[in-house]
Parts: structure tokens; sequence; C-alpha cells
């Protein structure tokens, strides 16, 4: 045991920590005889435990002190575990349907114990490859993003408990600096955690990091990822932190929860969708040309955006005579002044989305940790091929955002690209 009191888990000590802790305990109804442990965390950072027993069920998570996919050669501050048990639990309480209970916390050992995403729900990102369609998962995840965005912002907070909140949040700066090195700077750069498919886009990587203007829109985007605390984002918030059914949708893993730029979460949700989208043709086979799927994904793009934009927008309305601090009832109480401020704040929001969005998706190409969507693909030049339309839609994307005005546009430019690339 270290001096702090953390000891990485493993099975036995699982049992042991469980009967300890009588509210987990109580959870598997004290019953340990017939116990089913599954370490699931095939993730980059974490140990991840199912634990069932004949009358009850939990997931114990602990952070590890370095990055799991890479070694102790990577320290990660294992407090992290803090960060996003406090998430979860601040996103519980805004929008309980859509993210799990929180049911523990341990500090010394950073540990959170919480309910159990039962099957046959699975991890979206492992639904896009398979082709499953999803028809609530729009409705669902715009649900998620406009109640945790708008509630934790200026929009419905006072200036005092928006900056209490924000430096609640500060110590996750291990988290924040992770991001700012994989998303916003190391595939712009040589680095030794960069990969791709070899030797087919190496070309590709090499015009990425020899892109000047690139550069400059990359800047602008990590400037705002560092400086502004708009909301309480997830963070990470990519189709591997998303569990579904065809009627459920959970969002797990805010553990790089902080006050960020809300187009942050709102770009890697569409990004990661974008990317699913570019990677179907790699998934295709005979009988199952996976065109279909294509449309659907086209379709639950547009749908995303345009429901948040809608359900967003109905809560500022709502609580315009509110706390919310950003633009004072006194001052904005003249309808066609409020339109305006609403047109101008939603435009520079979705400007956002793509630019992060196009961000997570080059870096998922390019730089350290890239996505199942693509790895599946076994023939190396089948998936370069896929991931090379992605790769140039991205970085057009990225350059040319501020001259979509509509998500339509955008559905229309990735279909564009897909056929001349075809």
């Amino acid at each position: 045991m270290a001096s702090d009191g953390f000891r990485p888990l493993d099975e036995k000590l699982l049992v042991e920590y469980v009967k300890a802790t009588p509210v987990l305990a109580e959870k598997l109804g004290n019953q340990f005889d017939k116990l089913e442990i599954e370490e699931v965390g095939d993730g980059n950072l974490n140990f991840v435990y199912i634990v069932i027993s004949p009358s009850g069920s939990l997931v114990i998570k602990q952070a590890l002190p370095y990055i799991r996919c890479i070694g102790e050669s990577w320290p990660m501050a294992k407090e992290r575990a803090y960060f996003e048990a406090i998430t979860l639990k601040e996103h519980g309480g805004l929008c309980p349907d859509h993210v799990p209970e929180v049911y523990h916390f341990d500090s010394s050992m950073c540990l959170i114990g919480m309910q159990y995403i039962e099957p046959p729900h699975i991890i979206l990102r492992k639904g896009l490859i398979a082709g499953i369609e999803y028809p609530l998962l729009a409705e669902h995840v715009s649900d998620y993003m406009a109640k945790t965005l708008f509630y934790t912002s200026l929009l419905y907070l006072t200036t005092t408990d928006h900056k209490s909140a924000v430096a609640k949040y500060c110590g996750n700066v291990e988290m924040c600096r992770l991001t700012e090195q994989v998303v916003f700077s190391d595939p712009y750069k040589v680095s030794e955690h960069n990969h791709w498919t070899s030797p087919y886009l190496d070309s590709d990587a090499e015009a990425v990091r020899e892109d000047n203007l690139l550069k400059l829109e990359i800047a602008e985007l990590k400037s705002k990822f560092c400086e502004r605390a708009q909301a309480l984002i997830h963070g990470d918030l990519h189709t591997g932190s998303i569990m579904v059914t065809g009627d459920s949708t959970q969002v797990i893993d805010p553990e790089f929860g902080f006050y960020g730029p809300m187009g942050f979460d709102i770009g890697a949700f569409v990004g990661n969708l974008i990317l699913a989208y570019f990677a179907q043709d790699g998934h295709a086979v005979d009988g199952n040309d996976r065109n279909h799927y294509k449309v659907w994904i086209l379709k639950t793009i547009t749908e995303t955006w345009n429901l948040f934009y809608k359900k967003f927008t109905a809560l500022w309305d709502e609580h315009k005579d509110g706390p919310g601090e950003a633009y004072l009832p006194a001052i904005y109480n003249n309808p066609d002044v409020q339109l305006l401020v609403k047109q101008i704040y939603m435009k520079e929001l979705f400007h956002d989305t793509l630019g992060f969005g196009a961000a997570k998706m080059i870096r998922r190409i390019v730089g350290v940790a890239h996505v199942a969507d693509f790895e599946s693909i076994k023939e190396a030049k089948k998936r370069a091929d896929c991931e090379r339309k992605a790769l140039n839609f991205a970085k057009n994307l990225l350059k040319e955002r501020r001259n979509f005005q509509s998500i339509s546009e955008v559905v229309s430019a990735m279909e564009q690209l897909d056929k001349l690339s075809s």
C-alpha cells in the first residue's frame, strides 16, 4: 500500500473492499459467495470491474497513476477520479435519464462505485462499427448536452456561482494538459507518440505538420479550450463514452470534466459520428454496402445539432428572467435584441463545434490514440483510404468552418467528398 493509502485493485482486494464498504455491499445484497467479476477496462487510463451478485450489481472504477495504454513511463494524476465522480454527480443531477448513478467515492483509493449499465447496452462505437441504428440517439444526446451545458453556464448561473464552480474544477489540470497535448499539439509536430497507417498515410501526416493555415486555426481553438470556462463539459464525449440500446443512452467516463468551451463536447460527439461515417466503406461486405447505414449516420448528425439548438434555446427562453448574469433582463429585454444575441451566440457555438470536431478527428488519424472504427478494418490500404477521406474532410472543416451556416451544409459537404473520392 502506498503511503497515501492507494492500492491498485485485483479481484481479491476488490472483494475485500466491497465487503468493507456498506453502501457497496448493500448494492450486492450482501451476497459474496457467487460473485461474478470481470475487468473490462479496455480504455487508455483505468481499471474497470463489473461486479454481479445474485441480487445486485455495480461497477468499480479505479484511476491508475499512469496512462494504462502507455505504461508507467507516462505518469498521470490518479486524483482525476475525483473530478469524474463530481462531474457524474453534477451532470446526473441535471440529466438523470442519461447518466449513471454514483454510489460511492473513495479519494485515497481514487475509486468510484457506480451503477452498472446492464446488457444489452453496448459501447456506441461498437454499435456503429456493427451497423446498428439507434433511433433515439440524437434525441437523447442532444438532451444531455443541452441540459448539462445550459445549466452550468452563465446563461443560468450567477457569476458568483459560476466562478465558484470553475474554481472547483481547476484542479483537473493534468487531464486538460493531456488534451492540450494530444488534440492541439502532437498531431501538428513530430512526436514519439504519433502513429498512422504507414506507409499509406506518411505523406498525409507530413502534410498536416506542414499546413501553416491549419496550425493557425488549431492555435485559436487551443486558446479557447484553455481559456474559455463556458460550462461544465464532459471533456471526452466521443462514441466510446456512450452506452446504448435501442431505447436507452447513458453517458459515462467524464474524467476529463472541467469548465471549458461548450463546442468541445458537441464537436467531440459530432466529429466521432463523422469518423464513423467515413469508416463505413471499410466495413462493407457482399450484400451490405453500408450505404443505407451511412444515410442514417448523416441523419443522426443533422438531428443531433438541430435538436440541441432547439432544446438549448428553449431552456434559454424559459430562464431568460432567471438568475443567469450573461444577459441581464434589464438590458436585453427587447425581443429583437434577445433574438440577435441568441443568433450570434449560437452561430459562434456552431462554428466552435465544427472546429473542435475537426480537431478531434485529426488526432484520431495521425495522433497517439486511434478509434476502433478504423482500426478494426483489417486491410491496411482499405483502412488508409477511409482515414484519408476523413482526414481531408476534417482539415477542410477546420479551416473553412466559419463558411458553414447550417449542419445540413456540413452533411452535404461530407456526401460530396465521399462521392468525389470513391
